[in-house]
């Protein structure tokens, strides 16, 4: 069984292992701004659980499945380094959010398209605990075996992300899914000893792809978003006229992520390029009106983001 030290850069397990320890809770719903009407195909009208959120991208189904939560304490280690939690909070309430911790949850993104099960993102795995690594008691909700998908997309090599490529055994989780991630993230992992493990079990699936790389032709492009990890990689999902940007971490929090994007947070590896990533991505996508899947954002994580006074805020479907 693989171990969070064995796939965690030091610096990413020590900020997470504050979540790890916390319990977990019910992520808080977003009151910043009514939701506009998406442009879009209705989800099914009943749930497969509570755990499962279907809904579509023009004509692909797609399924928000949720993995769990973490929780962060209010103290700048990890939101608003450099700031003071009475900054932080001040953010918080006026969103009408708890003022002494931060709640992210982990929602990996499934999507049936041209004969292929398409999953972004794995979850956590066994690497936080009980709160989180739910993936596979969701597939199983929502009626998908494992040996089912054909697509992995990782967005990077966080534990949170990448946990669940793993079953208890240390083996493949899902043994016939070819796994796409870029080729500057993948060598990061390959040259980093705490990555050996995972590393040596992904090798034979492993598909690295450049910047920019239509990955399934029509469906998923490569979206380079810098400063989190050093191969970082988005998603733009497309059906038609339709489609969802699965926006990984490039940002973290509905509230603070959106409404502070300069705002450091300890998590991002090149902080300033990531901050000026963060920050471009929300107001180019407030902008477009384009539709976004927060991996991190309240459960099923589906909303835009809207002008609001000289910022913006986020929307949820």
């Amino acid at each position: 069984m693989l171990r969070s030290s064995s796939i965690l850069p030091i610096a990413v397990l020590a900020a997470l292992a504050l979540a790890a320890c916390s319990k977990t809770a019910d992520a808080p719903k977003e009151k910043a701004a009514e939701p506009a009407s998406p442009a879009v195909a209705e989800a099914p009208a009943t749930p497969v659980s509570q755990n499962v959120h279907s809904f579509m991208i023009g004509e692909l189904s797609a399924m928000a499945l949720r993995d769990g939560a973490l929780q962060v304490p209010n103290d700048n280690k990890v939101f608003g380094v450099g700031r003071t939690p009475e900054d932080v909070a001040a953010v918080l309430g006026a969103a009408g959010q708890p003022t002494d911790k931060l709640v992210l949850t982990i929602q990996p993104l499934l999507v049936k398209a041209k004969g292929r099960v398409l999953l972004f993102d794995t979850g956590a795995g066994s690497l936080f605990g009980p709160g989180s690594g739910l993936l596979h008691g969701t597939l199983a909700e929502a009626g998908v075996a494992p040996q089912s998908i054909t697509d992995i997309f990782i967005s990077h090599s966080h534990g949170d992300h990448v946990g669940g490529l793993v079953n208890a055994e240390g083996g493949l989780a899902f043994p016939n899914a070819t796994i796409h991630l870029s080729n500057a993230e993948w060598q990061h992992m390959s040259g980093n000893a705490q990555y050996a493990a995972l590393v040596a079990t992904m090798k034979p699936r492993v598909s690295g792809f450049t910047p920019g790389s239509e990955l399934v032709p029509g469906v998923v492009k490569a979206v380079e978003v810098k400063g989190h990890t050093p191969g970082h990689s988005a998603y733009l999902i497309s059906s038609g006229a339709d489609s969802l940007l699965y926006v990984g971490d490039s940002m973290h929090h509905f509230v603070v992520s959106v409404q502070k994007p300069e705002w450091t947070i300890a998590w991002d590896g090149d902080s300033a390029t990531a901050s000026r990533s963060r920050a471009d991505l929300i107001a180019q996508s407030a902008a477009s009106g384009q539709r976004i899947y927060a991996v991190h954002f309240p459960f099923p994580g589906i909303g835009k983001f809207a002008q609001q006074g000289a910022g913006q805020v986020w929307v949820a479907e």
